[in-house]
Parts: structure tokens; C-alpha cells; sequence
């Protein structure tokens, strides 16, 4: 039975990915920041933990906890958990970007460095990143979690890169929209940091909120959250697990069009997006 770790499961992605692989027949940890979701969780018969990924000592006790649990072996790490920052950059507080990077980049960074020796130790391993679209282009008002995605990617392919003759497997996985409550945590960080009525954006903010506080979803190309999972399956299952996977027709188009357009071209077409 192979051994998975999934971050960031309370609801959305996380929590698709961790039901379905459960019945699939894994064993899943199923990890959550809040003690109240590691007990809901629990309830519905999971193994599950808390990890905060902005915590060195969360992240080190969860992990020497499923390690004591499991005789050491980590099979996948699903790196998951994250939320975005809204706000144009010069609005920004350089704080609100560093818990940014801690929740979304240096979280996963720590997860990730105190599993791969686990891996090598059993002689096998799958780390897949939940990326994003806008870990390929970059998004108006959208800065903070654009820089951590990209962050993100970069760090991934280096790390595939320096795992290419272990017996340890890197993927990454792009979505563009998904259903989850990711857009009602980031209207709360949004409310929360960026000082809305006094910028020079205040127009455009506007519909940002209306955006974020929409409750059903936000276009036709958004998809449930079982379109993450099956190319997580994928990444899991594979012999040759792709790099790369695209979820969402945004992701496809989005990464043809940088491949194909000027640069400049590009811009006007994300600058009219979202």
C-alpha cells in the first residue's frame, strides 16, 4: 500500500485528491492547518495531522509523527496548501508577501527537504507541486501569488533536475480555475492587508471584490476539483509521470500563447484578463 501525504485538505483540491486516493486504496495523510479541519478530518476516517506550512516546528512534527506511524516511508508528497494574496504590488505590505512566500513557497521548500531523505531510504518517491496558470504568466493584481508560483516552478524544475538519476519523481501540475474556496480566502487576506479605499487602484479593486465574493463559479472554463485529481492520479500511477501537467483550457491557451506571441502582444492580453 503506498503511503501519501497531501497538504492542505480542508476543503478544494486537497480534500478531492485525499477522498479519492483513500478509496483507491492508499493510505492517506490527510494534513490541515486548523486543529478544527484536522478534527473534521478524523471524523470522516482519515489519518490525518495538523501542518501548518509556515511553521518550521509544524512541519517537523507532523512529519516525525507519520514517519513514527508509517516505519519512515513516504511514498508521495502532494505539496497543495497555499492561498492567494490579492493586491497590486505597489500596494503590497513587503509582510503580506513574506507570509505569502512562507505559506506558499518556504512551507513547501521545508516539507519537501525533510521527505526526500525518506524516499531515498525506501528507494522510491513521487513529489508533485500544485502549481498554477499563474505560475506561467502573471495576472493584474495578482502579484504576490504570481511571484510565489513562479517561485514554485522554478524551484520544482531544478529539483527534478537534481533528482533525474534517483529513484524519486518530479511533476508539477498547472490549474487554472477550480472550484474551491480559494477565492473567498483571498478576498479576506485581500480586505485584510491592502489598504483598498486609499490606493489609486481603488477603481479596479471594485471588481476584484466582486470577483473574489462571487459564490458560484467564476466562468465557464472553471472545473471541479476531480480535474486536479486525475492528474494526480497520473502523476502517481505513471511509469513516466509527465512534467507537466496543464488543467483548464486557460492553462493550455495561456502556455501556447507565451510560447507563440511577442511578449508585448501577450501583455495586452493578460492585462484584460481576470
Amino acid at each position: 500500500m503506498q503511503i501519501v501525504l497531501i497538504t492542505g485538505c480542508s476543503t478544494g483540491i486537497g480534500y478531492h485528491g485525499a477522498v479519492t486516493l483513500k478509496n483507491a486504496g492508499y493510505r492517506v495523510f490527510a494534513t490541515a492547518r486548523k486543529p478544527a479541519d484536522v478534527d473534521a478530518l478524523i471524523s470522516q476516517g482519515f489519518e490525518s495531522v495538523q501542518l501548518d506550512l509556515s511553521s518550521t516546528a509544524s512541519i517537523t512534527s507532523a512529519v516525525t509523527h507519520i514517519s513514527q506511524l508509517t516505519g519512515g516511508k513516504i511514498d508521495v508528497l502532494f505539496n497543495n496548501g497555499a492561498y492567494g494574496q490579492p493586491g497590486a504590488v505597489e500596494d503590497l505590505p513587503t509582510d503580506a508577501l513574506r507570509k505569502q512566500f512562507e505559506a506558499n513557497v518556504f512551507g513547501w521548500h521545508e516539507l519537501t527537504t525533510q521527505i526526500i531523505p525518506l524516499m531515498r531510504a525506501n528507494g522510491r518517491g513521487r513529489i508533485i507541486q500544485n502549481s498554477s496558470v499563474l505560475g506561467l504568466v502573471a495576472m493584474k493584481y495578482r502579484g504576490a501569488y504570481n511571484a510565489s508560483k513562479f517561485a514554485i516552478e522554478g524551484l520544482t524544475d531544478t529539483l527534478r533536475l537534481e533528482l533525474r538519476d534517483s529513484p524519486i519523481k518530479v511533476s508539477l501540475i498547472e490549474p487554472g480555475p477550480i472550484v474551491s474556496q480559494f477565492r473567498a480566502n483571498a478576498l479576506s487576506v485581500f480586505q485584510e492587508n491592502i489598504d483598498i479605499e486609499n490606493s489609486v487602484h481603488h477603481g479596479d479593486y471594485q471588481q476584484q471584490i466582486s470577483r473574489l465574493g462571487k459564490k458560484d463559479v467564476s466562468n465557464q472554463f472553471t472545473l471541479g476539483p476531480e480535474a486536479v485529481t486525475k492528474a494526480l492520479i497520473h502523476a502517481i500511477e505513471s511509469n513516466r509521470p509527465k512534467v507537466r501537467y496543464y488543467v483548464t483550457f486557460p492553462t493550455y491557451l495561456f502556455a501556447l500563447l507565451k510560447r507563440i506571441l511577442p511578449f508585448r502582444v501577450l501583455d495586452s492580453i493578460l492585462a484584460k484578463s481576470g
